[in-house]
């Protein structure tokens, strides 16, 4: 029998509320849950007090797209890749620059000189085992072990090996956020990839059409799908003959019936997320839509569209068929916490099965972040009633979506990864002798062997039987920033929910440990000791590792901000002031909020919410009732803090920005109440922008010489000043109009200057008089930091994971 929420609370040691929320959260109705390792306990409430972070990632994502008066163009990105693609056809003014290559693959074939460097010159450092957003897989009916995938950030990736190793098939497609892959039924070497996720969040750039393959090698966009209509293209399907695409966006649906594909028409308007034909007659298709709480059907193929008979739906809409009877048809509604509906007409109408679990409680699958995670797969061709369904974890059912048991448990390392996107059968799956199942989420690709049994409980292994992770070589981390120890050698990043991790150069791309969990953010590494790390979860919630990046967040109390495990309650609680952050506990920071380590003083932390918050002891023993002393040195300017600078030699000059385009300077910021000036606010160099401040950059050789960074789709996203904020200056030559992420400064060279942005890295020789792409490396994708290993610069991206390069010799 199921515990009531009492007994769970006093079995484990929570609260009822808590215990209650674990099991809605799992919807646990076993002894299992009652046997979690204190590990795994210590992730599950700490994720119950952040709900829904997909949509909070979003919101911040978005905050840092958008123009001064808030809002986002359609054809945004469509505008920026368009005037990169122009700066691609100048030649670049000599035979290096800045030690990054810079001409286009097209120029440097023909001899022109790519700042005396190459593709080959960078060197990707992964990671390879830790995995990323997984949105479509297509898998070759002709040898099964050919696979590739769609990733948020990262592009198309192929596996020839059944998921043992992987590669990304191309890093210079002109837009690497893939959301949906399909494959032509009658050519597997035909391959279709939709780009931009339409989903409500904005955590990987936007798309700019549909690319396509003939041979699995060479792709290219189609070019009538580069228009603000396909900049969110959330689910492609083609007919059984090859001969019909459909494309569900955010504008609608669009059909294309000629062999090039070089005309599509709108037969659907409204933001439709899911669309999919019969397996058995292409003339009959179903679609659901994207936030609408509505299905549609159309018994011609596709061109034209009838509305489902159903009862109250809301929210997303994900569809299947079921391959033992295509006429029947079920449907994933978003609605509270989920629910399941079945169709036996072919998706005309739709009738609400019970969606409860073995108690006969609802079964919330879905949770509280149905617009982000559905999926939903009947594909037993021997039986119409087993159904898989996908939120935060996954969900099995053998009644057609009557009664519902959990089969994955994202806290736990040994089960499938938290978020799920994609569910597809093995070509040969037969319902009996082959029953493997492929299953990709925010991990990475997961494959269950035999899905009748995987993740059934076993004792003190709650959900983890018969998972099998496929992230070798999957270098599709999505990260928001990093660290190096020049000591060790050492790398640690934060990423979007993959945690804070290691590199180690002994270990390899393969080799990165995982040292906090959950979403990662801003780093730091202590430069006199090669043993202290700092990351952050959401929201400026600062951790330490001091063992070299070595054990994860399994070890002890790793946070320095005010939160700990209170072991007696088995609850997270706060220290008391001043060892803890005021605005981490009531979260008035950013979701990914700044934070550095003075580069002159290993013991000093600034860390920005809405005020600037400063500890001098940051090494100091961490306990329940003491650790670093926090103080804030900068009063709140009513937007939160985004962007955090300590001058290299002079720790009393401090620039932070802020979320508003805000900037403000110290010259006395270690004294304990400093001194605070806004530049740039007025007068005839003022700075211009009123958007989000990304970065600030102090030239290391003049410390009046500083770089602001801004967001949005702007050209103007580059500003310097060379009189400590007096006057400013925008860039003399025009920059793709995207969100600018980085800048960083060549550590001999200083006019040297690298930038990073939403559409790849750019270099200048001039003090960012002039910028050039750098076509060569290492990806056309989001680069979100740039760090310094001596004189070899290490690019953080937001979908490739991590590369560097050596530019001692420019």
């Amino acid at each position: 029998m199921p515990f009531t929420d009492d007994e769970l609370a006093q079995r484990l040691g929570v609260s009822a509320t808590q215990a209650e929320q674990l099991r809605l959260s799992r919807g646990a109705t076993s002894d299992t849950l009652g046997d979690l390792p204190q590990t795994a306990l210590r992730r599950a409430i700490r994720r119950l007090d952040y709900p829904d972070l997909p949509l909070l990632r979003d919101r911040f994502r978005l905050a840092q797209e958008v123009s001064d008066d808030g809002r986002l163009a359609a054809d945004a990105l469509i505008r920026a890749l368009e005037a990169r693609d122009e700066l691609r056809t100048l030649p670049p003014p000599g035979p290096s620059l800045a030690g990054v290559p810079v001409a286009s693959l097209g120029a440097a074939a023909n001899g022109a000189a790519a700042a005396g460097l190459n593709i080959a010159r960078w060197e990707w450092l992964g990671p390879g085992n830790i995995g990323g957003r997984t949105l479509g897989l297509a898998i070759d009916p002709r040898a099964p072990s050919r696979m590739w995938t769609a990733t948020a950030g990262g592009g198309v990736w192929h596996t020839a090996d059944g998921g043992v190793t992987w590669r990304p098939v191309d890093d210079f497609m002109d837009n690497l956020a893939c959301t949906c892959i399909v494959m032509d039924p009658t050519d597997p070497d035909r391959l279709y990839v939709g780009t931009g996720e339409g989903f409500g969040n904005a955590d990987a750039i936007r798309g700019s059409g549909i690319f396509t393959t003939t041979d699995t090698v060479s792709w290219a966009r189609i070019p009538a799908t580069f228009t603000p209509d396909f900049q969110f293209v959330n689910r492609l399907a083609v007919s059984d003959d090859g001969a019909v695409v459909l494309a569900a966006t955010n504008t609608g649906i669009f059909r294309s019936e000629d062999a090039g594909r070089l005309t599509w028409t709108k037969v659907l308007g409204g933001r439709v997320g899911d669309v999919q034909f019969d397996p058995t007659n292409s003339s009959l298709v179903v679609a659901g839509a994207n936030g609408a709480g509505e299905a549609w059907f159309s018994n011609d193929g596709g061109r034209t569209w009838v509305a489902a008979l159903h009862g109250p739906w809301s929210g997303r809409v994900e569809l299947t068929h079921a391959t033992h009877d295509p006429s029947v048809v079920y449907a994933s509604v978003q609605s509270t916490h989920g629910e399941i509906w079945r169709s036996r007409d072919g998706g005309r109408s739709y009738q609400r099965r019970r969606t409860v679990d073995a108690s006969g409680a609802p079964a919330p699958y879905l949770g509280d972040q149905g617009w982000y995670d559905n999926a939903i797969w009947a594909g037993d061709p021997t039986d119409a009633d087993l159904v898989v369904v996908g939120g935060i974890n996954l969900w099995r059912s053998t009644d057609g979506g009557d009664h519902l048991a959990e089969i994955s448990t994202w806290w736990d390392p040994r089960s499938v990864h938290a978020d799920q996107h994609v569910i597809l059968a093995h070509p040969a799956y037969n319902g009996t002798s082959n029953r493997t199942v492929f299953f990709g989420n925010d991990g990475g690709l997961f494959r269950a062997t035999d899905l009748t049994t995987t993740g059934t409980d076993a004792a003190g292994a709650p959900f983890v039987k018969g998972w099998k992770k496929l992230v070798s070589g999957y270098g599709v981390t999505q990260f928001y920033g990093g660290a190096t120890s020049a000591m060790s050698g050492k790398i640690i990043g934060g990423a979007q929910d993959n945690g804070t991790v290691c590199f180690d150069p002994a270990a390899g791309a393969d080799g990165w440990k995982t040292i906090f969990g959950g979403d990662g953010g801003w780093c730091a590494a202590d430069p006199t000791d090669p043993k202290v790390f700092y990351g952050e979860y959401v929201f400026l919630n600062l951790h330490r590792n001091t063992d070299g990046g070595t054990s994860s967040d399994t070890a002890g109390n790793r946070y320095i901000s005010g939160q700990f495990w209170n072991a007696a309650a088995r609850q997270w609680d706060w220290k008391p002031v001043p060892f803890r952050i005021p605005d981490a506990m009531t979260r008035n920071a950013l979701f990914i909020a700044p934070f550095v380590l003075d580069p002159n003083e290993p013991q000093r932390i600034l860390a920005g919410g809405l005020s600037l918050w400063r500890t001098n002891d940051a090494k100091a023993p961490n306990t329940p009732t003491s650790g670093p002393r926090w103080r804030a040195i900068k009063p709140s300017a009513g937007s939160e803090i985004s962007a955090i600078a300590v001058a290299q030699g002079d720790s009393d000059v401090v620039w932070v920005g802020h979320r508003n385009g805000a900037v403000f300077r110290s010259r006395d910021a270690t004294s304990p109440t400093p001194t605070w000036d806004r530049v740039g606010a007025a007068g005839p160099g003022q700075l211009a922008p009123r958007r989000y401040c990304t970065h600030i950059t102090i030239d290391p050789a003049d410390v009046d010489t500083v770089y602001v960074s801004f967001g949005g789709y702007e050209s103007d996203n580059i500003w310097v000043t060379r009189n400590g904020g007096t006057t400013w200056a925008g860039p003399t030559s025009v920059l793709p109009p995207a969100p600018v992420r980085a800048i960083t400064v060549h550590p001999r060279r200083h006019e040297l200057l690298y930038l990073g942005t939403e559409i790849g890295l750019f270099a200048s020789e001039d003090k960012g008089a002039s910028w050039f792409p750098t076509n060569e490396g290492p990806a056309n994708c989001s680069v979100d930091d740039l760090l310094w290993m001596d004189e070899t610069l290490v690019c953080v991206t937001h979908g490739r994971g991590m590369f560097r390069i050596d530019v001692s010799g420019v």
